[in-house]
């Protein structure tokens, strides 16, 4: 397998990483059936230009998903990592910018589900500590059902520092808490923002909140404790999309 090469699983991961100009996809590993219906799904593209394709029984797929308890749905891909995006030329020449900010979120499905509601939300990009981001997981490219060909991930090597050069060039920035004094939905979200959100267990860090020029919450039921980070996000993300198309 080549160096920077890893493998991926699942029919829309699969397909819309064929569909992405910019993802190099080296080898398909696909089942008769799952051949059949890429061209139903796409009959008017040949998303095999330059890619060798491999046909292959439900059981020989097996191998590639075993150890996640994943179902490959008879889509596997050996693809190559995207090119990183630096995140100050991103933000330079552009305006009302939304970014998701990820403090200590480790887990790859939540990640990979979070990232799919902010492709599906019009988020502009995904901030997440270079360390903390699962790149070769099957379990993420799979949560994510194809949305990491269409999202914008910055990897930064500190989330404190990026927090505060984002702040310098007039983003504002809102942390996620539970006790936080307004809910998120009195905010008139206008300008560049920052939603922070911290890990799935111990949230924000206590020195990365001190960055958040204001603490929100998501008003919930007081029978339940909390939410799933993903969903929390997922929330956020479709009232903030409401907000900016009504």
């Amino acid at each position: 397998m080549n160096k920077s090469s890893f493998f991926i699983i699942g029919q829309h991961a699969v397909i819309e990483a064929l569909k992405n100009p910019k993802r190099k996809v080296l080898r398909v590993f696909l089942t008769e059936e799952s051949k059949k219906n890429i061209h139903r799904k796409s009959p008017n593209k040949n998303l095999f230009n330059d890619v060798k394709v491999y046909f292959k029984t439900k059981k020989e797929l097996d191998k590639y998903s075993t150890k996640e308890n994943l179902l490959h749905q008879g889509y596997v891909a050996e693809v190559e990592h995207l090119e990183k995006l630096v995140l100050k030329d991103f933000v330079k020449e552009r305006s009302d910018i939304t970014l998701a900010c990820l403090d200590g979120v480790t887990d790859p499905r939540n990640i990979g589900s979070l990232i799919r509601s902010a492709s599906a939300f019009g988020i502009d990009g995904i901030i997440i500590k270079e360390r903390n981001f699962p790149r070769d997981s099957k379990l993420m490219y799979k949560a994510a059902s194809g949305a990491l060909e269409y999202i914008n991930i910055f990897e930064v090597s500190n989330i404190n520092s990026t927090l505060k050069n984002l702040k310098d060039k007039n983003f504002w920035v809102y942390g996620f808490d539970g006790n936080g004094e307004k809910n998120f939905t009195e905010i008139e979200w206008k300008g560049n923002n920052v939603l922070l959100f911290g890990s799935e267990g111990s949230g924000m860090h206590q020195h990365t909140s001190k960055y958040a020029d204001f603490l929100v919450k998501i008003d919930i039921d007081k029978k339940t404790e909390s939410l799933n980070i993903s969903n929390s996000a997922a929330i956020v993300f479709h009232h903030l999309n409401y907000k900016k198309n009504s």
